[in-house]
């Protein structure tokens, strides 16, 4: 058995999962997700505990058992705390500013500024100018728009300017040596 797919996921306070068929619905104060198990995989929910099987001892069947279970698992705590990324802008005059709660304009040194707009269940907050925090329910959204903006410029070896993610780690080189 999977370990990953064996625990039990606790439902905590103010959040509902409902179980129709091959289909799990979480609602809870940050809003609603919804996902649709795979052949063989099913979930079932018992006095504040979900938990999701298997049907066969199949390799994909297996493989897709953790994944379930971690899938659920994070929309359930979506729902009920949310997921952040936080990045941070490195660089002499780069800067993000805020157009509302869905936009930013990023000046990243090029001939013009870069405008992203982020998807729906995604929102920004630039608590200053070199901070970005990309806030959502959905984790593997949220993941993705941080990809996306981290894609934009990344950090370089050399003076490590860039988009970093804040708890990374940027490997440095040593420029050219002097005679």
């Amino acid at each position: 058995m999977s370990r990953v797919g064996k625990a039990p996921i606790s439902v905590p306070a103010g959040v509902t999962v409902s179980i129709s068929g091959a289909t799990v619905d979480v609602s809870g104060p940050k809003g609603s997700l919804s996902h649709d198990l795979p052949a063989g995989i099913s979930a079932s929910q018992d006095e504040g505990v979900v938990t999701v099987g298997r049907s066969d001892e199949e390799r994909e069947t297996r493989a897709l058992h953790g994944l379930s279970r971690a899938l659920v698992n994070n929309m359930v705590e979506g729902v009920a705390n949310g997921f952040m990324k936080e990045l941070s802008i490195v660089g002499v005059g780069f800067r993000a500013t805020p157009k509302g709660n869905n936009a930013l304009e990023l000046a990243l040194g090029f001939s013009h500024s870069v405008s992203v707009q982020a998807p729906d269940g995604v929102t920004f907050d630039c608590p200053d100018a070199t901070t970005i925090k990309v806030v959502g329910i959905d984790k593997q959204l949220v993941g993705q728009v941080a990809a996306d903006i981290r894609s934009l410029k990344k950090p370089e070896p050399y003076k490590g300017k860039g988009i970093r993610y804040v708890d990374e780690h940027v490997i440095r080189k040593a420029g050219k040596a002097a005679k």
